[in-house]
């Protein structure tokens, strides 16, 4: 089972959504990208997924670009907010489905509070993902 995760900026959303199928199911092949990659995961997504024991330290963007010439089972986009686009994966998809999220590095306000959205998100994607992922056993 091969899946893309789809995002603007993959530096939040899609790097944790990423993290979090991989800790599901080791078996699967999961890759994220961007239409407009970050120049580096965000240090407060890397800091809320260790206090999940996920480690995304070493990830990088990327480009969803690289992907275009391969085919995936899904291509799942994360953008949340009305004012935010998602992105269109033309390469060979056999399902395409939305599960959307606000974008933390989006939060302002103090440290704490802006830590509590990072967390927030967290968690809804690791529940929306394991949702997702219950119905691919089914397949």
């Amino acid at each position: 089972m091969k899946i893309l995760i789809l995002c603007t900026g993959n530096s939040c959303r899609s790097q944790m959504a990423e993290g979090f199928l991989k800790s599901f199911d080791p078996s699967l092949e999961v890759v994220s990208a961007g239409t407009n990659p970050s120049t580096e995961v965000h240090p407060k997504a890397i800091e809320v997924m260790k206090e999940a024991l996920i480690d995304l330290s070493e990830n990088n963007p990327k480009n969803v670009s690289v992907f275009l010439d391969e085919a995936f089972d899904y291509v799942v986009t994360v953008c949340g907010g009305a004012q935010e686009s998602c992105p269109a994966f033309t390469g060979k998809v056999k399902h395409r489905i939305h599960i959307g999220f606000d974008d933390p590095a989006e939060a302002t306000g103090t440290d704490e509070e802006i830590i509590a959205v990072f967390r927030r998100v967290r968690d809804e994607i690791k529940n929306d993902f394991f949702k997702f992922y219950k119905t691919l056993k089914h397949e």
